[in-house]
């Protein structure tokens, strides 16, 4: 039985046609197996012609690609891949030097670092750090600790210190302390020139002065270069142009005299102290060019730390502001006249202390009268009434064109920035009221800056012509040869030099006999004129008990080139006038510049006009 059953169940292990009794014949067989080889074959054929498909579509695809990149998109391409492997570079070159007429130092780019702290990267205390620290950049060693705990990185210790502290600080070889090199514009001189120099704000532009007026000169002209950069971003120096980091040595130099600078405002700060003056300026011209050897005001700022400096001390205001000159104006009118034929040196007028004009009743500032004077005696006396008498003899048209020939009403010419127009009244207005021409003939009534004063003064001094007054000389090489020059516009010719000599002469008799006298320095010939004039008020009027004094010289009265102008606003007490307050000044600038410019005392001529042995 069991072998049975094992038969049995081989039978039904065979295929179902056989099991179901079907014959299958050795030609059916065949065909079956041929069948079923045919079909992978086909399949085969099929997947190569897919492929075959894909990569011809593909070649396709990129035969268009590259038609479109090489042909339609190729010079944009081109481009974008020389910007990625090139840059452009304008290289960082230091501003020029500023120098005076002695090549003396007045502003220069210095390197210094910016002192970061980064607490976080500390391998010691804050406590022992600050310690170390504190007295190389000269901060307080617990407000440093204040300081490290306020952040953990990116803190400004010191914005700007010198090299040769950084160098210090590199030597303490502190972790977490890191020095950013940059360059900073240094004024040796201090607040000695800022008034002329100016300064540069932290974007290294100039903001005052001739930092601000002559920028082009001041910045070095750099081209931009481009540099080719490898695949990882580095620059290949070997593609730089030769010497593209080349700086000139031009210095931008100025027509003053530190020394003299100095010895101006030592005496200007003394006079301001003692009559507790609200300002004061001092200005030097050589009239025969206009160059200025001296302009000092005060108060004035550091230029190295004008962050603490009040706004309006950065426009100098000798050229910024308008004051109404007074009695230093009487000489131009004076000179006026006698261009005019009006008067003659010699012509002599009544001044009884008062002289009504229309419904105005004009005083003398400081006597009631002085009799029968010459136009010498006008000056020396700074009688308002001869001048308004002198004036008077003048038709208000006439008086009125030459005023505006003088330049009053108009902008100064001037390398110095922020310049102002004088204030002149309206043609009509000045030639319908009598009194106008009355008020300007003792230097009231019209404004000009002291600078523009200074500058009219110039003309009486160089035979009647107007220069520019100018502090740039040009820029200079290190061996003092001279590569540029500015232009100036021509010396406008305004009076004959005989009536400027003559005026001058008259002007000697006020340093010699009048109010002057203050201003006196034996062997030399000086010619002066005082002025205390009331100051205008911004809203009309005048400003009670307010004064401007001032003392304007030439020098030397036999060869006039030097003017010297010393103006102070409002000082106080009853003795403060342009003779006793500004005279003073004069003269003390006027003693350190006669050696400095070598001028020669005066000669006296005997009677057959030999000089005295």
């Amino acid at each position: 039985m069991q072998k049975s059953s094992s038969r049995l169940k081989f039978k039904n292990s065979r295929s179902p046609a056989v099991k179901r009794g079907q014959k299958i014949s050795r030609q059916g067989l065949m065909s079956k197996l041929n069948s079923q080889t045919q079909q992978p074959i086909q399949s085969s054929t099929v997947r190569l012609l897919v492929v075959w498909g894909i990569l011809v579509a593909a070649g396709l695809g990129l035969a268009i690609n590259l038609y479109n990149l090489q042909i339609l998109q190729g010079e944009k391409l081109t481009q974008r891949a020389r910007n990625q492997q090139m840059i452009s570079l304008r290289p960082f070159m230091p501003r020029r030097l500023v120098i005076d007429r002695n090549n003396n130092v007045l502003a220069v780019d210095r390197p210094v670092y910016t002192v970061y702290a980064h607490p976080k990267l500390f391998d010691k205390s804050n406590e022992e750090i600050a310690q170390k620290l504190a007295p190389i950049i000269d901060k307080d060693a617990a407000e440093l600790v204040k300081t490290f705990q306020s952040r953990k990185s990116g803190i400004i210790l010191v914005p700007a210190l010198p090299e040769e502290i950084a160098n210090r600080v590199t030597a303490l070889r502190l972790n977490g302390l890191e020095l950013t090199p940059k360059y900073s514009r240094l004024y040796p001189q201090a607040d000695l020139t800022s008034d002329l120099v100016g300064y540069v704000d932290l974007d290294r532009r100039g903001q005052a002065g001739v930092e601000y007026s002559q920028e082009k000169l001041l910045e070095r002209s750099v081209q931009k270069i481009k540099l080719m950069r490898s695949g990882n971003g580095t620059l290949k120096p070997d593609s730089a142009p030769d010497g593209f980091l080349h700086a000139d040595d031009l210095q931008l130099q100025l027509t003053i005299d530190i020394r003299l600078q100095r010895a101006a405002r030592a005496a200007l700060k003394e006079q301001m102290e003692k009559f507790r003056a609200k300002r004061g300026a001092v200005i030097v011209m050589d009239a025969l060019d206009g160059s200025l050897l001296t302009l000092v005001s005060q108060p004035t700022y550091d230029p190295n730390d004008y962050g603490k400096a009040k706004i309006d001390l950065f426009k100098n205001w000798t050229v910024a502001d308008l004051y109404e000159p007074g009695s230093t104006f009487k000489p131009l009118n004076v000179a006026i006249a006698l261009e005019n034929g009006v008067i003659q040196p010699n012509d002599t007028f009544n001044d009884p202390g008062y002289i009504k004009v229309a419904d105005r009743v004009i005083k003398n500032a400081q006597h009631n009268g002085y009799g029968r004077i010459n136009i010498a005696q006008i000056l020396q006396n700074s009688s308002n009434i001869g001048m308004v008498q002198i004036i008077q003899r003048m038709r208000p048209s006439v008086y009125y064109t030459w005023l505006e020939r003088l330049g009053l009403g108009q902008p100064l010419e001037t390398d110095l920035p922020f310049g102002v127009s004088g204030s002149l009244k309206g043609q009509q207005q000045f030639i319908s009221s009598p009194i106008e021409p009355a008020t300007a003939s003792f230097g009231q009534g019209f404004s000009l800056t002291p600078l523009q004063l200074v500058q009219l003064h110039g003309a009486l001094a160089n035979g009647g012509k107007l220069v520019t007054p100018h502090v740039v000389k040009g820029l200079v090489d290190s061996t003092g040869k001279m590569h540029y020059s500015p232009t100036l516009p021509a010396p406008r010719q305004i009076f004959t030099p005989k009536t400027t000599q003559s005026v001058v002469e008259m002007m000697e008799t006020v340093v010699s006999e009048g109010t002057g006298k203050s201003s006196k320095i034996a062997g030399y010939r000086i010619g002066g004129k005082t002025g205390t004039a009331q100051k205008a008020s911004p809203n009309g009027g005048y400003i009670p008990g307010a004064r401007i004094t001032s003392f304007v010289a030439v020098l030397p009265v036999e060869a006039p080139r030097y003017v010297i102008l010393a103006i102070v606003d409002e000082p106080k007490g009853e003795n403060a006038y342009g003779s006793t307050v500004a005279a003073p000044i004069v003269k003390s600038v006027m003693e350190t510049l006669i050696p400095l410019e070598q001028i020669p005392p005066h000669q006296a001529m005997n009677s057959v006009g030999e000089t005295p042995q």
